[in-house]
């Protein structure tokens, strides 16, 4: 996932809405959403290539979604996939704070990442990319989130602008399809608001839409995950382009 806005604990019976845009390019092979057969209490799309996932849910009501650490400078080829992370969370019996403590020891083998991973009574946010005092993971209070490409809430115009438009949604009691087409906005930021991670000034342009267009990169899908307060769980996945 590129982007990622949720409401955790605010609304009664239903402890976290999560709506999110996957960015990858679009010649990286992946599979829609459906139950896993080698671990067939995972329900989530699947990156082909190596296997993991960016945004998922499990059979136990758990949940557990991704995003990249934009940081070019410090970007490894060697470094092994991170959507492994979700896909280890969602298929294991660990909670999600037991979960973060066994990552954290070999966490610095991967590039940046943000990973939350919980269920109905805990959602945790773990970072090996942000600032020292956020790397030991967060057990979040109730409250609306925004993560992108950098660390939780960071005011990113498209963080920003989203949250925004989320909290109202949430406030409205606003069906599933009004989420999706949030998630559809191609407006990008003006120059004077991109925030500088190292990539060229085109780049930041073409990254900071919510909904990103480029010949060969761009969002795929949008997710939309529900846990309700009896430990079930729902996922709709819509493919794009935009």
């Amino acid at each position: 996932m590129c982007l990622i806005v949720f409401a955790w604990q605010v609304i009664p019976g239903i402890p976290l809405v999560a709506a999110g845009n996957r960015d990858e390019f679009f010649s990286r092979p992946t599979a829609s959403a459906a139950w896993w057969t080698d671990h067939p209490q995972v329900y989530a799309g699947r990156d082909l290539q190596d296997g993991g996932t960016w945004m998922g849910i499990s059979r136990e009501g758990r949940f557990a979604a991704i995003t990249n650490f934009r940081d070019p400078s410090s970007k490894r080829t060697d470094a092994p996939s991170r959507g492994a992370l979700v896909a280890d969370f969602l298929a294991a019996d660990m909670n999600a704070e037991d979960y973060i403590a066994a990552l954290e020891v070999h966490a610095s083998e991967y590039n940046g990442f943000n990973l939350l991973v919980g269920d109905k009574d805990k959602l945790v946010w773990y970072s090996n990319a942000a600032v020292q005092d956020e790397r030991n993971g967060k057990l979040l209070p109730p409250g609306i989130y925004g993560l992108s490409n950098a660390s939780l809430d960071s005011p990113w115009p498209k963080v920003v602008r989203t949250k925004a438009q989320f909290s109202s949604l949430i406030c409205q009691g606003a069906p599933e399809d009004a989420y999706f087409e949030m998630l559809t906005d191609t407006t990008r930021a003006p120059d004077c608001r991109l925030p500088k991670t190292g990539v060229s000034l085109e780049w930041e342009r073409v990254l900071s839409a919510v909904c990103i267009q480029s010949p060969e990169y761009g969002t795929r899908t949008s997710t939309v995950v529900r846990l309700f307060g009896d430990g079930s769980a729902a996922l709709e996945e819509r493919a794009l382009p935009c």
